[in-house]
Parts: structure tokens; C-alpha cells; sequence
């Protein structure tokens, strides 16, 4: 009789046990890695490129991001060569990023190209909405 009480104590801890586990497992859980993705018409070694690379990673940590903690960031850089930047957008789309920065037009027109599911950010570009066919009338009439 001691046994099957003994037992039936020990079933009751294993269950409790057992229902409590996805509440810890979840509590100790990391934040979520993101992925950002970088296309760069500069070569790697590029002074306004690195430049540019310094004052974007200062944004990320100054917005609490910090790389390898809880974001990851992949960087192609293509030194103008037209054909490493179609390969380097589809390579960076592959990854399935939750962003990709594209810088200026050189980098932001294959990506384009390459997605539209995956999040770009580009800088330096003028006019973008005609740049990338959308112009100021064809948006004011589809908003109607």
C-alpha cells in the first residue's frame, strides 16, 4: 500500500513537472536573431564605403541592436561590377533576410528585381518613385 502511494506521489510531481517545462523552457528562451542583408557598389575597402558601413553598425547599436547578440548582418560588396550585383541580390535574397539596405541605385535595381517579399531600405536615391516606376500620379489615382 506504502509503495502505491509513494508512486502515485511521484506520477503527480513527474506531471507537475511535466506542465510546468514550457514555461520555463520559454522563459529562458534568447531574443530572436534577425538577419539584415547588405548590398554595397563599393569595393570592401572602399574609404566611403567602410565609412558608411561604421555609421550604419553606430545606428544599430545606438537602436539597441548589437551583431552577434540579436542581429545578424550578411555584406556583399560588389566594386561596381555589375554582374556581382545581380549574383550578390540573389544571393542575399536566398538568405531571406528580414531587411536588406541597398545602397543607391546599382544595388537597389537588381534587388528590386530579384524580390518582392524581403523588406529594402536604400539610400542615396533620388526620386525613388519614378526611379522605380511608381509615379506621383499613378499613386494619387489607385489611392481614389
Amino acid at each position: 500500500m506504502a509503495s502505491y502511494i509513494e508512486r502515485r506521489k511521484f506520477l503527480a510531481t513527474l506531471g507537475g513537472a511535466a506542465a510546468a517545462w514550457p514555461l520555463a523552457a520559454r522563459a529562458q528562451q534568447r531574443e530572436k536573431m534577425r538577419r539584415i542583408g547588405v548590398l554595397m557598389p563599393l569595393g570592401a575597402d572602399d574609404a566611403e564605403g567602410q565609412a558608411r558601413l561604421a555609421a550604419f553598425l553606430q545606428g544599430l547599436q545606438e537602436a539597441g541592436w548589437a551583431v552577434g547578440r540579436n542581429v545578424r548582418i550578411d555584406f556583399r560588396w560588389s566594386a561596381g561590377n555589375a554582374d556581382d550585383i545581380r549574383r550578390y541580390a540573389a544571393e542575399l535574397v536566398a538568405l531571406v533576410p528580414d531587411v536588406i539596405l541597398a545602397n543607391g541605385i546599382p544595388a537597389a535595381t537588381p534587388l528590386l528585381q530579384a524580390t518582392r517579399t524581403v523588406p529594402i531600405v536604400f539610400v542615396q536615391v533620388v526620386d525613388p518613385a519614378r526611379r522605380f516606376g511608381r509615379s506621383r500620379h499613378a499613386r494619387s489615382r489607385r489611392c481614389r
